[in-house]
């Protein structure tokens, strides 16, 4: 047997990553959902015959990657070595052994060469709608949430099942998308094994048991090594949110040891009893990408590079929610994670974390039907419209906050015209929110302001997902806090937070998204980069003064070159 170089072993290890992401982007050039095309709410991954994961695409959230790290070998569990065959395809959105909630579809398939198995192909998409009372929180267990896929074949040896899709046709309002997001995701993983037997084909390898090895243990070492550089101590954090009807507290204690990192969730906040508990496989996911991020960030995420941070929870804690447990808003306390763990690793590093941002995505569903307060006109239709977007990022240690830039999740914010074009809705504004960053030596990224109403002829629900709301993101080091989130009619009727509201027709809700919040004492800004800010309309002239000591004349001289057109 040939012995194969470390260069080769990192050349095929490359490869691997560049095969996942174009799977990946496969994924969003065929999905018919908006949430995969616009907003990249995926992931995707290549495995060993073991179901440890070997590489992940660059595409992709750390919830859904994360998460997926663990699932392959459920799906081995569930099947069966012996079933697993050749031309197969399997199925599930159970939020246990998935991806944390009903509206992640996973996919996984088998890869074979020469008739042997050589490795698996996974990936997830969220979609738009599974049934049941719709993406939202109102649920009050996991059964009202939608329609429930256990780990099964959607296609044995080649054959789709066609029972399988009848049933999810009968059960969803958008069947169409979603069947079509199915078949997506499956040739995704086609894609991925193509490429795949290509590379092992140049490299004359008969299975990956070797490459496989190579990188997993080169990235465990790489890993132990970056955490035993770090002081063994441990500090705890916190950090209070708004929850669904009362707030929620989420609480860490972060361990640094020799080999590995551990965050134990005691003493946070138990079940709620709508539709924001997180399994422990979304709370995994983005604490370990917390962690990674501060740590480790330049090495590759696979099986081995993730192990050593370890999470655990009380069980029924609202951080690891067993079944039946209603989840459908997971990522609304999952993206909070990051923050909180960061509360305590900035105690043991100082000068390494940012401050808190926004956190969750700013996300809500339109489900619009025709007006019912007297007839609709002739061509009104039903739809449901889900689109993604984001507050401000928080500060860095070094750098401003990234404005409207969705942090830990990394989805992108999806275009107003992506979102016009699937139904009837109507964005009336979209804009950066001036003053919502949070003052600071580095300020905080701002948050946006958004109007949304529907087309003449037509009502709405609004599924409200927000949070910052009673509880925004708090600075750092002497930095202030980030704009709070504002929710309302426009005639001023007061809306919630979360939870499904009826908005009647020719009503627009008026939506104020969330500011990061700033890092270090304001007053040590760079004056600047205080007169940009105020140039560009990111603070405003109270601000200035206010918040970073800039002098009347300073404010005036700044006015008046933006009326000239100059560049600040």
């Amino acid at each position: 047997m040939n012995t194969i170089s470390n260069v080769s072993n990192q050349v095929m290890w490359n490869r691997l990553i560049s095969v996942v992401e174009e799977q990946a982007q496969a994924l969003v050039r065929t999905a018919f959902s908006t949430s995969v095309r616009e907003a990249g709410d995926l992931s995707a991954g290549v495995y060993d015959t073991e179901g440890r994961m070997l590489a992940q695409a660059v595409t992709g959230t750390p919830g859904h990657v994360n998460a997926m790290a663990d699932a392959v070998a459920h799906f081995i569990r569930r099947i069966g070595r012996e079933n697993i065959l050749e031309g197969d395809v399997y199925i599930t959105n159970d939020p246990w052994e998935g991806t944390g909630h009903l509206h992640d579809i996973t996919v996984v398939s088998p890869s074979f060469l020469n008739a042997e198995l050589v490795g698996f192909f996974g990936c997830t998409a969220h979609i738009v709608d599974i049934g049941g009372r719709g993406f939202g929180a109102d649920a009050n267990s996991v059964y009202e949430e939608g329609l429930y896929i256990p780990i099964m074949k959607f296609a044995n040896q080649g054959v789709v099942d066609k029972t399988l899709v009848n049933i999810v046709r009968g059960n969803v309002r958008e069947p169409d998308q979603l069947v079509g997001d199915i078949y997506a995701l499956a040739t995704c993983n086609e894609i991925g094994h193509r490429r795949l037997i290509d590379m092992m084909q140049e490299f004359g390898l008969s299975q990956l048991d070797g490459i496989a090895e190579f990188i997993l243990e080169n990235s465990r070492r790489a890993t132990i090594e970056k955490i035993a550089a770090l002081p063994q101590k441990s500090a705890t954090g916190e950090m209070t949110i708004d929850g669904y009807s009362h707030p929620v507290d989420l609480r860490v204690k972060l361990f640094i040891e020799k080999d590995h990192m551990l965050c134990d969730f005691e003493g946070t906040s138990g079940l709620d009893k709508k539709g924001i508990n997180v399994p422990l496989v979304y709370t995994k996911a983005y604490a370990c990408y917390a962690l990674k991020c501060a740590v480790a960030p330049e090495i590759p995420n696979n099986a081995a590079s993730l192990e050593p941070f370890r999470i655990v929870a009380p069980e029924n804690s609202i951080v690891n929610a067993l079944h039946p447990a209603p989840v459908a808003l997971r990522h609304v306390i999952g993206h909070m994670i990051p923050d909180t763990v960061y509360a305590a690793l900035d105690k043991l590093l100082p000068a390494t974390v940012p401050a808190e941002g926004a956190g969750c995505l700013c996300n809500f569903q339109v489900s619009v039907r025709p007006r019912t307060d007297e007839p609709a006109p002739e061509g009104t239709v039903r739809s449901e419209v889900l689109t993604f977007n984001s507050g401000g990022a928080g500060a860095r240690p070094q750098y401003d906050g990234l404005n409207a830039t969705a942090f830990p999740s990394g989805v992108m914010t999806m275009p107003v015209e992506a979102t016009e074009n699937v139904g009837p809705v109507l964005i009336w504004r979209k804009e950066l929110r001036p003053d919502s960053g949070g003052a600071g030596q580095f300020r905080g990224g701002l948050g946006q302001y958004m109007e949304v109403g529907v087309v003449e002829g037509h009502e709405f629900d609004f599924q409200a997902m927000f949070d910052r709301v009673d509880h925004p993101a708090r600075g750092r080091q002497g930095g202030h806090n980030g704009g709070s989130t504002t929710i309302a009619q426009d005639d001023g009727t007061a809306m919630k937070g979360k939870g499904k509201q009826f908005v009647p027709h020719g009503r627009k809700v008026m939506l104020a998204f969330p500011g990061g919040a700033g890092y270090g004492d304001p007053k040590q800004r760079d004056p600047d980069m205080v007169k940009r800010d105020l140039a560009r309309g990111y603070i405003s002239a109270s601000v200035a003064k206010q918040d970073y000591g800039l002098s009347d004349a300073e404010i005036q001289s700044v006015e008046d070159a933006v009326q000239r057109g100059e560049n600040i």
